[in-house]
């Protein structure tokens, strides 16, 4: 995608920013770490161990039987099956949704548009979540300049790991935390997140701008 961006005429390819929340802010971290023409890096509650957060998704004495179910669903794809699907969210524990949280439960069935997306996802990509550490290229972004945006009570991104994987971000960095859940940015923070990231790519990718 850095790639063709640059061959477009419209854009300027000494000033190229990269904007990403929740899963996709985990994506900025990595980008922002492996690829130079990158300019200026905005994590938006971003995912940072998909391996520490799975441990608070499922209870320890739920492991066992969800690997049990990842592993025979990869055994019968294997033999031609299609791949079991799970509700994306829900809040009744016996229906293995990827989200539980009740943050996510009322933002994805109260403001996402019905006729835009569905219920579902497979049980193989809450295995291939769990294992995505993207907080381990943190330390690699710096010199580009790197914001993060962290609620104070997100339970899908959690606080604390966010804060931690800012922790061992290196100079140039910012952090803003702000009021709300993992959900807060789109809906009644969204004036805050958005001029924060305005702000950051204003101040970061302006013309004649050496990094």
């Amino acid at each position: 995608m850095i790639t063709y961006l640059g061959t477009r005429d419209e854009v300027d390819e000494q000033r190229i920013g990269i904007w990403g929340s929740s899963y996709a802010g985990g994506h900025t971290l990595v980008l922002g770490a492996t690829d130079r023409r990158i300019k200026a890096v905005y994590a938006q509650v971003p995912t940072v161990s998909g391996y520490e957060t799975g441990l608070r998704r499922v209870p320890p004495h739920e492991v066992g039987a969800l690997n049990d179910r990842f592993n025979q669903d990869e055994r019968d794809q294997l033999a031609g099956k299609p791949p079991v699907y799970v509700p994306f969210v829900d809040a009744d524990p016996g229906n293995q949704a990827a989200y539980r949280q009740k943050s996510a439960v009322e933002f994805y069935l109260n403001w996402a548009p019905e006729d835009k997306w569905t219920n579902e996802v497979t049980l193989q990509s809450n295995r291939r979540a769990r294992a995505y550490e993207p907080g381990q290229w943190i330390s690699r972004i710096a010199p580009t300049p790197l914001l993060m945006l962290v609620a104070k009570d997100d339970d899908v991104a959690p606080t604390d790991i966010a804060l931690d994987g800012f922790d061992r971000a290196r100079e140039p960095k910012k952090l803003v935390l702000m009021d709300g859940d993992h959900f807060s940015p789109y809906v009644e923070q969204f004036e805050l997140s958005s001029s924060a990231a305005i702000d950051w790519f204003d101040t970061h990718l302006k013309p004649g701008r050496k990094q």
